[in-house]
């Protein structure tokens, strides 16, 4: 029997396999006995502040089921920077709840959040194993091959990609080019998933462009003229952090949430898309469209890989068993083993570490050119994301 109970919370943007994580924490530890009880934090540390809690136990043996399928957030989710006052609160609750191990499902700004109050607790004399687990559409965590997550964003964005081209395609003689937005903030990871849409050289998307390899505007305008002269339209997707070469956002957006990132979408009023497409008709006098589904790929269940899920669920019980063996201060990482087959096993790397750097594409998964992706990072992401044509998706 361990010492107390356990504490488990959602935090950031939901992905379409964040609860099969949350399945995996939930059933591993009831299953196992060793914990008092299995609590949740309603909407993340915000609303563990406000000592909104679940119980596990009250919840059907179905319903416990059903969260490994189940889109969005299951406990709610938040945004809330902690503060060091905060930190008291927080022990209290902790002390009050007989709470001795704690896990987060979340991207960088969570694994600041456990290891903070991890360190909090051990520094006040407090015994409190804190663990984090993986999750974020970006892929941009530090001590992980890939997140929980950024396989099944990356096939919504490939699906969406493939399908639009049709689109696109179709529509060449109206709509000369279309620029589709996909979220990542300063990592292009999801927007260079898209490449994975392309079969034949002519498909979309025709263009990549992620926030680590700077624009021009010559370079874009040269881009479309291009596209247009060999296939007659232009794809391109962009990433929404995408940059100018001297430094400013293509999204020219000031907008920022309380982790200081800056806002893209309609969050902060800022597009790369449609920027992008304002700068290419000004310039051509070409009728485009832009597309930007913002967080939609957060929430695809439908399109969810099946390899994600099955990691999502694996990196819950990894946590548990991590507390089981009483560790704490670490998050779980995917160390890939192989790519053909297919083969991961499941490490850990310090908090402190992932929660002060993040992980851009490496140059190696850029093409030359800085606008497309190199055939390792082909190779790297198709194993994760599945089969497309069991959908019909041409």
């Amino acid at each position: 029997m361990v010492k107390g109970n356990l504490l488990v919370g959602q935090s950031g943007g939901p992905t379409a396999v964040i609860n099969a994580s949350l399945y995996g924490v939930v059933s591993r530890a009831m299953n196992i006995g060793s914990f008092g009880r299995v609590l949740g934090m309603r909407y993340g540390i915000a609303g563990f502040m406000n000592d909104e809690i679940l119980d596990f136990s009250r919840c059907s043996a179905r319903t416990l089921d059903l969260l490994q399928y189940t889109p969005g957030s299951a406990l709610g989710s938040s945004r809330y920077k902690l503060k060091d006052e905060d930190l008291p609160v927080l022990l209290r609750l902790l002390e009050q709840h007989e709470i001795r191990a704690l896990l987060m499902i979340g991207g960088n700004d969570t694994m600041d959040t456990v290891n903070r109050i991890e360190r909090y607790c051990r520094e006040s004399g407090y015994d409190l194993r804190g663990i984090g687990i993986p999750k974020t559409v970006d892929n941009d965590l530090f001590g992980t091959d890939h997140t929980p997550g950024y396989p099944s964003a990356a096939r919504y964005n490939i699906i969406s990609v493939r399908q639009g081209g049709r689109l696109a395609s179709s529509m060449q003689r109206v709509d000369r080019f279309t620029i589709m937005q996909t979220v990542g903030r300063d990592a292009g990871w999801l927007a260079a998933s898209t490449a994975l849409a392309k079969k034949v050289k002519g498909d979309a998307p025709h263009f990549i462009y992620i926030p680590e390899r700077p624009l021009s505007r010559e370079q874009v305008l040269g881009d479309v003229e291009s596209a247009i002269s060999d296939y007659g339209w232009c794809h391109i997707v962009a990433g929404e952090g995408v940059r100018w070469c001297d430094g400013t956002p293509v999204s020219a957006g000031s907008g920022r949430d309380d982790f200081s990132n800056i806002e893209f979408g309609a969050a902060g009023g800022a597009s790369a898309a449609l920027n992008l497409h304002s700068l290419i008709s000004r310039e051509t006098g070409y009728r485009g469209e832009f597309q930007i589904p913002e967080s939609l790929a957060m929430c695809a269940a439908d399109r969810a890989s099946p390899v994600d899920r099955a990691e999502a669920l694996a990196c819950g019980v990894s946590g548990v068993d991590l507390l089981l063996g009483d560790n704490s201060g670490l998050m779980v990482a995917i160390r890939r083993l192989s790519s053909d087959p297919y083969e991961v096993e499941y490490t850990t790397v310090a908090l402190h570490e992932v929660a002060v750097r993040a992980r851009p594409m490496p140059d190696e998964f850029i093409s030359s050119t800085g606008s497309y992706v190199s055939e390792e990072f082909i190779k790297y992401l198709a194993p994760l994301t599945g089969s497309f044509d069991e959908m019909g998706v041409l």
